[in-house]
């Protein structure tokens, strides 16, 4: 099949990759002509394990090729695919201005080329409900007589597992009432579900809806486990014997049961809020979701907390080593990461940082600037701080050289906002252990 991609973001770059990988004929469209040029010289412009190997094999195929140029890659396309960015706006509403923009730029292209052949415009992008209705609008506006569809495919790939995700998905949705449409997702997507994972069809906003809660439920999770942590350290609970506890129930399941210093990333935080919004536009009080994202904002400032406690409510002048930038493990993106919170609280309080993260520093870098120093390595960030604080569980902090930890920081003062360690080896290392709803060891 032909398909069209039109931005390159994470959803986008894996998608359209992807999608090669199974024979299409995949052109994707970004705006940023200097990033489409890297593209084309085998570039991958993000941090996605696994990508690169497809993305490098799919251009060599010439199954997947890059451009500038919005027509040139919808003008044979049967499917074209919206990965647009949908930022969060000031009121907390999902920004459309990127999909409406596109979707009026294909109604005037329709209108000048109307013999090009039916359409199928998918959003792939997070979008709230409704959607589909507006970029339907913005196409008829400009070409009122052209046959196409809008249909919404939501994606529920996780970042840094996204090219698993992607080929082998648990499921697939797909908004749409159209025979046509249906017939072309279903060709599409069969090379991905063979194992047997289902394709659910629905309507477009029930689709359009299941993104969203999907993903707002997760992050209460999160915020639960968050609370249950806290409550735990008051009452002498261990939050790692509670989340086993309840985590071998079925209904509950183990995953996005383990405490820590917040969520965050491309997704949760602009998602929540938009439900939210949602809500609020149909006057309705989503009580539950708001309280998510207190617990979230207050979780980072709580961990902080921690280290003021150790101090007396005194780090002036304190200088931290900090482990892990990015959101999550296995990517680059620090959009929303916990740990801009911790740095920011720390600096607030008069503390310094140096800080190391495998994959995430050019990125911090852009947000934070100098505001921190960076190490090339995670022991270099040792070197003369006050404490450690780990704020990211990638896999190369779980079995440090605890003995060079005590050699080059001041003190043996660990501050773990993933519970990475176990709590009497840190006790025998004569460790003092900071960690979220575990007893601390002093």
């Amino acid at each position: 099949m032909k398909i069209a991609v039109v931005g390159t973001g994470y959803v986008g770059l894996v998608s359209g990759t992807c999608f090669a990988e199974t024979g299409n004929h995949v052109i994707c469209v970004d705006v940023d002509k200097k990033k489409v040029q890297k593209m084309k010289d085998g570039i991958v412009p993000i941090y996605e394990p696994g990508l690169e190997i497809l993305f490098d094999r799919n251009i060599k195929k010439n199954r997947l090729f890059f451009t500038s140029d919005i027509r040139e890659a919808v003008r044979e396309a049967e499917i074209v695919f919206l990965c647009l960015p949908t930022p969060q706006g000031g009121n907390g509403a999902a920004d459309l201005q990127y999909v409406i923009k596109v979707a009026e730029d294909l109604g005037k292209f329709f209108n000048e080329e109307p013999n090009i052949g039916f359409k199928v415009l998918i959003d792939k992008s997070t979008v709230p409900v409704g959607t589909s209705d507006k970029v339907r609008a913005a196409v008829k506006k400009y070409a009122p007589d052209f046959e196409f569809d809008v249909a919404s495919n939501p994606e529920f790939l996780r970042e840094g597992v996204a090219v698993e995700d992607f080929m082998k998905p648990e499921r697939v949705v797909i908004g749409t009432e159209n025979p046509k449409t249906k017939a072309l997702m279903e060709e599409l997507y069969e090379p991905f579900v063979r194992s047997g994972n289902p394709i659910y069809f629905m309507d477009v906003k029930s689709a359009e809806m299941t993104k969203y809660a999907s993903n707002s439920f997760l992050a209460t999770k999160i915020s639960f486990m968050n609370e249950i942590a806290n409550l735990c350290e008051i009452t002498g609970a261990d939050v790692d014997k509670v989340r086993i506890g309840i985590g071998s129930d079925s209904r509950i399941g183990k995953r996005f049961l383990f405490p820590g210093v917040g969520y965050g990333g491309s997704c949760f935080p602009k998602d929540v809020m938009a439900l939210i919004n949602t809500a609020n536009e149909n006057e309705y009080d989503f009580k539950i979701l708001k309280s998510v994202v207190t617990v979230n904002k207050l979780q980072g400032e709580h961990f902080v907390n921690k280290v003021l406690k150790h101090y007396n409510g005194n780090i002036k002048g304190k200088h931290f080593a900090l482990w892990g930038l990015a959101f999550k493990p296995n990517t680059d993106d620090v959009r929303d990461a916990p740990a801009f919170t911790v740095i920011r609280e720390l600096q607030k309080n008069g503390a310094s940082v140096t800080a190391y993260d495998p994959e995430a520093m050019a990125t911090t870098k852009a947000v934070l600037g100098d505001s921190i120093k960076y190490a090339k390595i995670s022991y270099e960030a040792l070197e003369g701080a006050d404490a450690l604080i780990i704020v990211t569980e990638w896999n190369e902090f779980r079995n440090p050289n605890f003995e060079k930890i005590r050699s080059l920081i001041k003190d043996p003062v660990i501050f773990d906002g993933r519970n990475l360690y176990d709590l009497d080896k840190l006790k025998d290392l004569n460790f003092v252990y900071y960690s979220i709803g575990r007893k601390t060891i002093l």
